[in-house]
């Protein structure tokens, strides 16, 4: 007679990490929704099908005003998986979950019910390896297909080639297109104020560096087909010709 279901088993729990956006909002909600239409409206799918975090932290709010700008934010197709700075007052059923960090997750062992032998109990007793760094930059060495997306949040992102209309370049660090930006660039994903956006060639939709958006009707008519480096200069992006 078989024993298969009454065998005690190991279950392996991976973990995984991915690039989420974090939106800030801020007081009064019904002006911040206004702006964050204007840039869905300027940049068409922004953010569909994203994982999006909503930081709450800065936000002096109840838990109904809470409730009331998830739906709004559910109205507008804006997904959220997580909420960070939450206090506990303000959270409740049905909300996304609370979040801290974003640090990687690594894969977690979940052993099964039997006791370990003594050679693997001193095996799991070692410290573990360090993991090997991976390099601070990506190197595309083929033009950024439309619908395309490249997500680095580790360090700079270089496209040796033209980034399309519809595609998008997200960087930890600093971005670097060696041919037209006709798409999307994103830099500083993660926090870098430092990070610049470097193109041969501007005629993106959109332009971020750590948050700060500027779409394409904000850019100066001048600086469009130019050769153009951007940076942050407080809440705003400055923008100068290369050559």
């Amino acid at each position: 007679m078989s024993n298969v279901l009454t065998e005690a088993r190991s279950i392996r729990i991976k973990g995984r990490s991915f690039l989420a956006l974090m939106l800030s909002p801020e007081l009064p909600l019904d002006d911040w929704l206004t702006r964050l239409d204007d840039l869905a409206g300027r940049s068409a799918g922004f953010f569909l099908e994203r994982p999006i975090v909503l930081d709450v932290a800065e936000l002096d709010i109840d838990r109904s005003q809470l409730k009331d700008l998830l739906a709004e934010l559910a109205n507008r197709n804006v997904r959220i998986m997580g909420i960070e700075g939450g206090r506990p007052s303000i959270m409740g059923p049905g909300m996304p979950p609370a979040m801290r960090g974003g640090r990687p997750a690594p894969d977690v062992e979940v052993p099964a019910a039997e006791p370990a032998p003594a050679a693997e109990k001193a095996a799991a007793a070692l410290p573990e390896a360090q993991p090997i760094r991976a390099p601070a930059s990506m190197i595309v060495r083929e033009p950024v297909r439309s619908g395309q997306s490249i997500i680095f949040p580790e360090g700079d992102v270089t496209v040796i080639g033209s980034v399309a209309s519809g595609a998008e370049i997200i960087a930890g660090g600093s971005v670097h297109i060696y041919g037209t930006l006709r798409g999307r660039a994103l830099a500083g994903s993660v926090g870098n104020a430092a990070a610049r956006i470097f193109c041969r060639r501007l005629e993106a939709e959109l332009l971020a560096i750590d948050g700060v958006y500027k779409t394409a009707e904000d850019m100066a008519p001048d600086l469009r087909g130019q050769s153009v480096q951007l940076w942050l200069d407080g809440d705003s992006i400055k923008a100068e010709r290369l050559n």
